[in-house]
């Protein structure tokens, strides 16, 4: 978890949302990723999705049976999917995600006996440490963008008080 987080201060330096995933193989890592949706400017560039695409390549094979996945927060639904397409064997999540998350917090997509396949789940490995990054992030864009709103202002009163 802890090189996970490493990859969510990759995202976070990219003014990413921050958010690292490894996958790990034989005890060795065989693929990361780490949120660059605004970089990329595409909905699917979610860490877990990258490490997951990543780890295929390497592999060559679509079936990551015997892999698991460390992700610093809990997967949303569209990650959780792509969870479960892959057939990773264990998921191990570090933040809760009250809004969208899908294993276990808004609903438990991974573990759902209906699918073909579910995962083994560790929850809150590192909780407060993933979800402190996520917090300073979200924190220190509010106050970004309460900047911006408060110079706009100042700028259209300097222009009303010129005419």
């Amino acid at each position: 978890m802890e090189i996970a987080l490493e990859e969510a201060k990759k995202a976070y330096r990219l003014q990413e949302v921050p958010i690292g995933a490894v996958i790990v193989k034989d005890g060795e890592i065989i693929a990361r990723g780490h949120n660059l949706r605004e970089t990329e400017q595409s909905a699917i560039a979610h860490a877990e999705l990258l490490a997951i695409r990543d780890a295929c390549d390497i592999e060559g094979t679509w079936r990551l049976e015997d892999a698991a996945l460390y992700v610093t927060l809990e997967p949303c639904p569209m990650c959780a999917g792509a969870i479960l397409q892959s057939r990773i064997k264990r998921v191990v999540f570090g933040a809760y995600d009250p809004k969208a998350g899908c294993a276990g917090t808004f609903m438990n997509l991974l573990q759902d006996s209906r699918f073909n396949h579910q995962c083994e789940l560790v929850q809150g490995v590192l909780g407060d440490e993933c979800g402190e990054i996520l917090s300073r992030f979200f924190r220190e864009l509010r106050e970004k963008k309460k900047r911006k709103k408060k110079l706009a202002q100042l700028e259209n009163q300097m222009t009303f008080d010129k005419e």
